[in-house]
C-alpha cells in the first residue's frame, strides 16, 4: 500500500496525537517523515515528535479517519543539528476506537520491530501480515542510549472504500487527463519523450544540451510549430527539473506537460495550439540524471531527504554557477570603475573557465545551452517546499544571511511568482499546513529568494545577470519524491500554473532593432528608462523585453550607431506590445567603413588633431 501521507500533508495535524510531549515545536504534528527543523530548533518548528519522558510508555498515534488497511511504518531519528535522538525498536498497536487496542503479535508474543541506527536514513518495517483498522499507534520501546525518544514517520495503508462517506468520496482528487502517471527512470524517460515525438511528428524534437558525469544524454523536448529553427519575433521559454537528483516531481510534471501540450494540440485546444505557434517552448526534465538514478534506487520515501541531490562528484549544480553578483555590485560601490561591469550580460570571469574549477559538466553543458538560445523567461522546478522564489538568491551585505535583495526588475520578478503561485491549487490557500518552518503566505506564495537564504551562483541570479531571461525557482510540493500514487493530483495543483506561468513570456514589449537598409542588428541593447538593467538583441535582431503594463521611454543602441528613443505603451490584455527601431549609422562608423573598403584605416581623432596643430604652427612661422 502506498504512504497515507505525513510527509505530504494529506495527514491533517490534528490526526496525530502522542502521550507526552517535550514541548509543542516537538509535538506529534512534527513527527512527519523527512521533515525539517528551523535554523532556531528551540521554537514551534523543532525535527520530529519527542517524547517528555524517556520510558517505554510513550506512543503517537494516527487517526485515520476511515478504515484502513495498515501495510507498514517508514521511521526516522530527529532533524538536528546538534542533537542525537531517535528509536531503536518499537511495537505497532491498533484500534478501532482508540480504547481498546491489539498488539501485532510474532507468533504467540508481541512483535519488536526494528527501528534507526542513525537519525536520517529512513527504516521500512513491514507488517507480517496488513491489518485493518481506524488508529494504528506506535509504542518506542528502546531508544540511542545518549538522546531521547524522538521519531519522524510515514505510515503505509490502502483506505477501504466508505460508500456512505460523502466527505471522503468529495475530497478525493480526480484527473480526466490520460496521462502516463508513473516515475520514470531513465531509460522510461528517453521512451516517453520518443512516444510524444511520434506522436506529435510536426511540433516537437528531441536533442541533447550535453552529457552528465556518467555519460548520461541530458535530453530535451523541444515544443513549436516550427521545431528546430528559432523564428524571427518568437519569444524562447524553458523549463528544467531535477539538477538536485532526488526532487523528482518537478522531473515528472515535465513529462506530464509534454504528453498534455502533444494531445491537447491534436485535440484542437486552441489555448494551447495559440501558445505553441508563438512560442519556441524547451523543456528539459532532468538535470542531474545520475542523483535521479541513486534516489529512484532506493526508491519513494526511502531516500531520506538529500540521497541522490548531488551530481556524481558531488556538485550542487544549483548553486554551481558563476557568481556574477559580487563583481556587479563591487563595481557599483567603487563608482569610478562603474563603466567595466555593465549592468546586464557581465562576462563569465576567466578563474571559472579554468579546467581545475570545482564545476559540473553538467553545469557547463546548461550554461552552453542558456548562451546559444535567446531564452526570455524560464522556470527551474525543484521540490522540497510549495513557493515560487524570484531573484535575488545573494545577499548583498556581506555579513547577512537572510536580507531582502530586490533586482531592478523586482516588480516583475513579483508579477511572474504570483502569476504562477495564485494559479496553483494550494500555494496561496492561507488554510494549509507549512510545509516545514517557513509560512510564506504573507507574500502569497512567493518569496524574494535571498530574503528565505543566501545563495551564491544561483542559476536564477546568473541567468538574470548573464543572458536576458529572466528564471525563476518554483517549488512545486512539500515532498520531494512523493509515491507514484500522488502524481495525478501533483498534476492536478500544478497543470494550470505551468500553463500560465509559460503565457507570460509574451507579456511586456517585443520588436525588431534594425539598420537603415532594413537588416536586423545584433546584440544592440534595449534601456528602460528607470530600470538599470538592459537586455541585448538576438543574432536577427529581435528583442523580447518583460514588463508589467505601464508606459515606458525605450531606448535601442548598438555601438557604430546613433541611438533612438520611443515610448511604448504594455497595456493588461496578455500579448507583448510592438516596439521596432531603426537606426542609422554614426558619422564616425561611415567614415570607418569606407576607409576599410579602400584599404586605408582610419585615422585616430587624437591623432589627427596633434598633426593639425603642428600645420598650424608651421604655417604661423
Amino acid at each position: 500500500c502506498p504512504p497515507l501521507g505525513l510527509e505530504t500533508l494529506k495527514i491533517t495535524d490534528f490526526q496525530l496525537h502522542a502521550s507526552t510531549v517535550k514541548r509543542y515545536g516537538l509535538g506529534a504534528h512534527r513527527g512527519r517523515l523527512n521533515i525539517q527543523a528551523g535554523v532556531n530548533e528551540n521554537d514551534f518548528y523543532d525535527g520530529a515528535w519527542c517524547a517528555g519522558r524517556n520510558d517505554p510508555y510513550q506512543w503517537i498515534e494516527l487517526d485515520a479517519r476511515r478504515l484502513t488497511k495498515f501495510t507498514g511504518i517508514i521511521t526516522q531519528g530527529r532533524n538536528s543539528l546538534w542533537l542525537s535522538d531517535w528509536v531503536t525498536s518499537y511495537k505497532v498497536m491498533v484500534s478501532n476506537d482508540s480504547h481498546a487496542w491489539i498488539t501485532v503479535k510474532n507468533g504467540s508474543g508481541d512483535m519488536i520491530f526494528e527501528g534507526n541506527s542513525e537519525k536520517e536514513i529512513p527504516v521500512l518495517n513491514e507488517l507480517p501480515v496488513p491489518i485493518v483498522a481506524r488508529y494504528i499507534r506506535i509504542n518506542p520501546r528502546s531508544w540511542y542510549e545518549e538522546g531521547s525518544i524522538c521519531m519522524r514517520l510515514e505510515i503505509l495503508g490502502c483506505p477501504l472504500p466508505d460508500p456512505n462517506n460523502y466527505y471522503h468520496r468529495r475530497n478525493e482528487m480526480t484527473t480526466t487527463d490520460d496521462l502516463d502517471f508513473k516515475h520514470h527512470n531513465y531509460k522510461e524517460m528517453r521512451q516517453l519523450m520518443k512516444v510524444v515525438n511520434e506522436m506529435c511528428p510536426n511540433i516537437t524534437r528531441i536533442y541533447n544540451i550535453g552529457k552528465s558525469h556518467q555519460g548520461l544524454k541530458l535530453y530535451a523536448v523541444e515544443i513549436s510549430d516550427n521545431p528546430g529553427e528559432h523564428e524571427v519575433g518568437e519569444p524562447e521559454f524553458r523549463y528544467i527539473a531535477g539538477a538536485h537528483g532526488n526532487e523528482v516531481l518537478g522531473r515528472e510534471l515535465i513529462l506530464l506537460l509534454m504528453q498534455f501540450m502533444c494531445q491537447e494540440y491534436l485535440a484542437g485546444n486552441q489555448r494551447i495550439i495559440h501558445l505553441i505557434e508563438d512560442t519556441r517552448i524547451h523543456l528539459l526534465p532532468s538535470v542531474n540524471p545520475d542523483g535521479y538514478e541513486m534516489a529512484y534506487e532506493v526508491g519513494s520515501e526511502l531516500g531520506g531527504w538529500s540521497l541522490g541531490r548531488w551530481t556524481k562528484d558531488g556538485i550542487d549544480i544549483n548553486n554551481n554557477f558563476p557568481d556574477l553578483n559580487t563583481m556587479l555590485w563591487e563595481a557599483e560601490d567603487r563608482k569610478k570603475f562603474q563603466r567595466k561591469v555593465p549592468n546586464h550580460h557581465i562576462p563569465i570571469p576567466e578563474w571559472y573557465l579554468s579546467e581545475n574549477t570545482t564545476v559540473a559538466v553538467e553545469t557547463r553543458a546548461v550554461i552552453a545551452w542558456m548562451e546559444k538560445i535567446p531564452f526570455v523567461l524560464g522556470g527551474n522546478l525543484q521540490g522540497g517546499e510549495l513557493v515560487v522564489a524570484y531573484p535575488y538568491d545573494m545577499v548583498r551585505s556581506t555579513w547577512k544571511t537572510q536580507e531582502h535583495t530586490p533586482t531592478p526588475d523586482d516588480h516583475v520578478f513579483r508579477w511572474l511568482a504570483y502569476s504562477y503561485a495564485s494559479t496553483h491549487r494550494l500555494m496561496t490557500d492561507a488554510r494549509r499546513r507549512v510545509c516545514h518552518t517557513e509560512d510564506f503566505q504573507k507574500e502569497d506564495g512567493t518569496v524574494n529568494g535571498a530574503s528565505w537564504h543566501t545563495v551564491a551562483g544561483s542559476i536564477n541570479d546568473f541567468s538574470y545577470l548573464h543572458t536576458n531571461c529572466f528564471e525563476l525557482s518554483i517549488y512545486v510540493g512539500c515532498d520531494k519524491y512523493p509515491h507514484e500514487s500522488e502524481l495525478p493530483e501533483e498534476w492536478e495543483n500544478n497543470r494550470e500554473s505551468l500553463i500560465v506561468f509559460m503565457e507570460q513570456v509574451h507579456r511586456g514589449i517585443k520588436g525588431m532593432v534594425r539598420d537603415l537598409s532594413g537588416k536586423g542588428i545584433p546584440n544592440a541593447i534595449i534601456s528602460v528608462e528607470g530600470v538599470n538593467h538592459d537586455i541585448r538583441t538576438a543574432s536577427d535582431g529581435d528583442y523580447w523585453r518583460l514588463l508589467n503594463p505601464g508606459e515606458y521611454v525605450v531606448t535601442a543602441k548598438a555601438e557604430g550607431y546613433t541611438s533612438s528613443t520611443k515610448n511604448c505603451a504594455v497595456g493588461y490584455d496578455m500579448g507583448a506590445t510592438l516596439c521596432d527601431f531603426t537606426i542609422s549609422k554614426t558619422n564616425l562608423a561611415r567614415i570607418k567603413e569606407i576607409m576599410e573598403k579602400f584599404g586605408k584605416q582610419p585615422i585616430s581623432l587624437s591623432i589627427r588633431r596633434l598633426r593639425q596643430r603642428a600645420r598650424q604652427r608651421r604655417q604661423q612661422r
